[in-house]
């Protein structure tokens, strides 16, 4: 059985909000650097983040989708392309949730723009989980109001993919002392499927801050709009001495062995430009749920075993993100 060998960070600073998906066989890994989203595809997983990155969108040049581009996700749905993002004008207040549709059946597009999606407010990190009959649900953080307070995760089914079908649901608030370190937030969710449980992993704590990690949301009954049918679980991914703000996870998963991308910031002051993106492998407990153990050190060999993951290296400096225009 191969052993890969993983070497943190796998772009460095500043580098944000992975998202990997497996189609096909093929890794499809997006990141932004605030204006542009980034494409890199790979069978193998571990040169995923040194192949060159391919621009499949720009924002524009002015308006409400021109600045603070965050969190760029991939999603298939219905035989099409769609990426998610958020973005807004220069000004946080009017965050929002915006929608790509690729032209043809290349994940790299061209693209067009959707527009935005009507959430009701303020808006960031949406993904999409898929229902037990090929529906879909939108899950993304938001405020409770149309004033700046705590964020929560919201869910809601969509009658297409740029469409609710119903109001949102509130599914979960930081009600935990974890999730308040910094901000009262929960934000970034990511879906893991595996058997009967479908687990919702999100970013708690303020993002800009070394307090930031992983709590879990687990749902086994498939009730999805029912907020009392999910148990909240947490930190399951916290700081250490040498690794701090890990956020934004995107969960791959492969027979018994997963892996988890995220960011970490490399400095203790306040700020986002300082986040590098990291990998490492996770396994399962006796419940069938992830767990993810602690972040390992940078630079530090994180060992897979897994017979498809050839044995190569991602070195530190691999993978350097395009400058910022």
């Amino acid at each position: 059985m191969n052993v890969a060998d993983f070497y943190n960070p796998l772009l460095p600073a500043p580098s944000q909000d992975p998202w990997v998906m497996l189609h096909e066989g093929m890794f499809h890994a997006l990141n932004t650097d605030g204006r542009r989203v980034f494409l890199r595809r790979s069978f193998d997983v571990l040169s995923l983040f040194a192949q060159p990155a391919v621009t499949v969108w720009k924002a524009p040049a002015s308006g409400h989708a021109s600045k603070h581009l965050w969190a760029p996700e991939l999603h298939r749905l219905n035989g099409r392309w769609l990426i998610y993002y958020a973005a807004d004008d220069g000004r946080n207040r009017n965050h929002r949730l915006w929608a790509l549709e690729a032209k043809g059946d290349d994940p790299a597009g061209p693209y067009c723009s959707r527009g935005m999606i009507q959430l009701g407010g303020w808006s960031i990190d949406a993904t999409v989980l898929p229902g037990p009959s090929g529906e879909h649900f939108l899950l993304w953080s938001g405020w409770e109001g149309d004033v700046k307070g705590a964020q929560n995760l919201y869910i809601a089914p969509l009658a297409d993919p740029v469409t609710l079908a119903t109001s949102r649901t509130l599914l979960t608030r930081p009600t935990e002392c974890w999730e308040q370190r910094g901000g009262a937030i929960c934000e970034g969710p990511a879906v893991m499927q595996r058997g009967e449980a479908t687990c919702v992993v999100y970013s708690a704590s303020a993002s800009w801050t070394g307090h930031s990690c992983l709590g879990m949301l687990v749902n086994e009954s498939g009730d999805y709009l029912n907020p009392g049918a999910w148990k909240k679980m947490g930190p399951v991914f916290s700081r250490t001495p040498q690794v701090w703000g890990n956020g934004n996870a995107s969960l791959v998963a492969q027979d018994e062995a997963g892996l988890i991308f995220y960011h970490a910031k490399t400095r203790h002051h306040r700020g986002w430009r300082d986040r590098n993106v990291r990998a490492q492998t996770f396994t399962w407990n006796t419940e069938g749920l992830p767990c993810f153990g602690e972040p390992v050190s940078t630079f530090s060999c994180v060992k897979s075993r897994k017979p498809r993951y050839r044995a190569e290296t991602i070195r530190s400096d691999a993978g350097a993100m395009p400058a910022p225009i």
